[in-house]
């Protein structure tokens, strides 16, 4: 485990001795191409502005940095590293971390043998998996509320779609050994609170999520060593369930044999018993009024062409998106072009795996001049539709209402 305080080398140090300690390598670049339906201070605060080792991206908040992909780098199905989205609560983040001398700590009451690993024993004592996944922020989408909440105002990019490459977490485990009374698997990373009655971001996932396939120990997204604010040197990756799980700067890993009670998974990230239409449940974080928040809801976004395009009446213009859920695979994607009256079937793209974004593309002709209204509708392997209304929850989670574009035809 990191000691604490060597972080004061790092960023929450940074936000106490006063702006300007954290570089900012694009600042003032200009301000962003926003989604419409935001609150409307969002429009004068957010810029777009650069982390080290980043592009410039959608600054919403400095300290802790919460940082949205633009729409316009969306235009491949998976998201460079350096335009991939940030997300933190906590200030105090490390600012370097070597990775040679990185350890995780694996143990706690429900494990028979703890055992502390480094990124090398787990590259040579482990088989490596690959897998192509979303991250998505549980709150993505979180401005277009209506009414708006409480809550970093996302818009549409939190969230980016990598391959990532790890070992399995139930691989090691089995290393570690769970005992038969463990029901979770309590996860923490090196970031930290600046003030001591700040919660510390701790998660836990049940026994079975963890002991799933699909879910990583990651050290590797798109080829590359992770990046230091995706997470370096090593995160977890919980494909199909959105991005609060998905521990980064991973420390330490402990099985539980009680239901963990930790103010992140006790109190916050829970949604309304029955609002929304999932499948995995956290059976042992349920109550009679709400559940932790888990996989994703089925959701798409037009990619191309941007808002306020303009069109010209007689030649064929190409609707592009992406849409993805919590892993059934997309079915398909339809394209509205009168408000929702008719849809027609688009072209479904290579399927990249059932966590990964799908690509589709529309084409059309506009015969005559005026505004086309654009909307696209994903459903998936298991009869899922996006939304048509807002199933309004007062965290802003789970936002995949079909959302209209207007295309000007001249």
């Amino acid at each position: 485990m990191l000691d604490r305080r060597r972080l004061l080398l790092g960023i929450g140090a940074a936000a106490l001795a006063g702006p300007g300690l954290l570089p900012r390598l694009a600042a003032g670049a200009g301000k962003p191409a926003l989604t419409t339906g935001l609150p409307e201070g969002v429009y004068d605060t957010a810029d777009l502005e650069a982390l080290p080792g980043k592009r410039p991206l959608i600054k919403l908040s400095y300290r802790p940095p919460n940082y949205e992909t633009p729409v316009s780098y969306f235009d491949s199905v998976f998201t460079p590293n350096d335009a991939f989205f940030v997300r933190y609560h906590l200030a105090d983040i490390p600012e370097t971390l070597d990775a040679a001398a990185w350890k995780i700590k694996f143990g706690g009451e429900g494990a028979t043998a703890p055992v502390e690993l480094g990124l090398a024993e787990l590259k040579s004592g482990f088989e490596r998996v690959e897998i192509a996944a979303v991250c998505q922020c549980s709150g993505n989408r979180r401005g277009l509320s209506e009414p708006h909440v409480p809550g970093i105002q996302w818009g549409l990019g939190a969230m980016g779609n990598a391959r990532w490459r790890g070992v399995r977490l139930k691989d090691v485990l089995a290393k570690v050994g769970l005992r038969k009374e463990a029901v979770e698997i309590v996860v923490k990373g090196a970031d930290s609170p600046v003030l001591d009655k700040t919660p510390d971001f701790v998660k836990s996932i049940p026994v079975w999520k963890a002991l799933d396939e699909n879910t990583l120990i990651a050290w590797e997204m798109n080829g590359e060593p992770l990046p230091h604010f995706n997470g370096f040197p090593v995160r977890l990756v919980v494909p199909g369930w959105t991005a609060t799980y998905w521990m980064k700067h991973l420390a330490t890993v402990e099985a539980v044999t009680k239901p963990f009670d930790g103010f992140w998974v006790k109190s916050a990230y829970r949604i309304p018993i029955g609002r929304f239409p999932v499948t995995q449940h956290f059976l042992t974080q349920m109550n009679e009024a709400s559940e932790p928040i888990t996989e994703m809801v089925v959701n798409s976004v037009v990619t191309a062409p941007a808002a306020g395009h303009k069109a010209k009446a007689g030649r064929p213009l190409e609707i592009r998106g992406l849409a993805w859920d919590g892993g059934y695979g997309i079915r398909h994607v339809e394209v509205s072009l009168d408000e929702g009256k008719s849809w027609r079937e688009a072209d479904l793209g290579q399927d990249y795996g059932r966590f990964a974004f799908r690509p589709w593309n529309f084409r059309f002709t506009p015969m005559k001049p005026g505004v086309v209204t654009v909307m696209a509708k994903a459903s998936n392997g298991i009869g899922q539709t996006q939304a048509e209304a807002l199933i309004f929850n007062p965290a802003g989670y789970h936002n995949n209402v079909i959302r209209p574009l207007a295309v000007t035809v001249v």
